[in-house]
């Protein structure tokens, strides 16, 4: 098991003595127990890894992984309305509550890697889709990690179940 860790305040990505350039949210890092959903915030803490969501439109080479995953779809989407009962886990578009769409426009969701915050089970209103993302156009996340796409492709391979995000 091994951690890759995120270092907020030098705003780098570590793992196996490799240090890359990521963004974190707009907000900041925040202790996990005040996440709130929409804080912008990015949650202090050891997340482990649960699964890879791949665009395959967007994906040239599949990189061969030891962690689950699929292909991402036109209509999947990530439940962000804390009332719901599907809050903080994956739905289907279109869906009758607040859902952010995962098929996007810019290239930040052409690989995700869905982390365990606030999920087992999820909590009401303490934050959802935290995720390993691909740095896009903004200088900041909505309280996610990004990194650059071809960093997180050439890290996807070394990844397996058992290791975490420990953002810190």
């Amino acid at each position: 098991m091994t951690d890759v860790v995120v270092d907020t305040i030098r705003n780098s990505l570590e793992y196996r003595c490799v240090s890359i350039p990521c963004l974190i949210g707009k907000a900041g890092p925040l202790a996990a127990e005040a996440k709130r959903e929409g804080d912008g915030a990015t949650p202090l803490g050891r997340w482990p890894i649960r699964t890879v969501l791949l665009r395959p439109d967007r994906i040239a080479e599949l990189p061969a992984m030891a962690l689950p995953w699929r292909w991402l779809r036109p209509d999947d989407g990530w439940c962000d309305d804390s009332r719901d009962a599907a809050y903080n886990r994956p739905v289907r578009h279109p869906y009758p509550r607040s859902a952010e769409r995962l098929w996007r426009d810019d290239s930040a969701y052409d690989a995700i890697v869905v982390l365990g915050h606030n999920d087992d089970p999820p909590q009401p209103a303490l934050g959802s889709a935290i995720f390993l993302h691909c740095i896009a156009e903004r200088p900041f996340t909505e309280g996610c990690v990004a990194i650059a796409k071809s960093d997180l492709l050439v890290l996807l391979p070394s990844l397996t179940s058992q290791d975490a995000v420990y953002i810190r």
